[in-house]
């Protein structure tokens, strides 16, 4: 499994607009290899909340298949030229692999 994690800090009052945005329906739940996408808060200070967003696939390949997708890349030409919301205040992203899984185990 692979994992795309984005962390956006913003502006304390503003993280249900960004998890409003990533919880809305959407293409990628209908793109190969796409497991689930879950979403965080965590207020960090006064004045500030942060967000992370995590996109699991079954694997980097098919996560690499959604980036060179023309919906993936039309979505993103869309916003090529709108300011980012005011409300953010900085963005993280980074790949990951994932290495280990634990499950609940089934009740007897």
């Amino acid at each position: 499994m692979f994992v795309q994690l984005r962390k956006m800090t913003v502006t304390e009052g503003n993280a249900e607009q960004v998890v409003n945005r990533f919880s809305k329906p959407g293409i990628l739940e209908q793109q190969e290899g796409f497991v689930d996408l879950k979403v965080l808060v965590k207020q960090v200070r006064r004045g500030e909340e942060e967000v992370i967003v995590l996109v699991t696939w079954e694997s980097e390949g098919h996560w690499k298949q959604w980036e060179k997708s023309d919906a993936h890349i039309a979505g993103h030409k869309a916003k090529l030229n709108q300011p980012k919301p005011e409300y953010m205040i900085h963005t993280e992203v980074g790949k990951y692999e994932v290495k280990a899984v634990k499950k609940a185990e089934a009740s007897v």
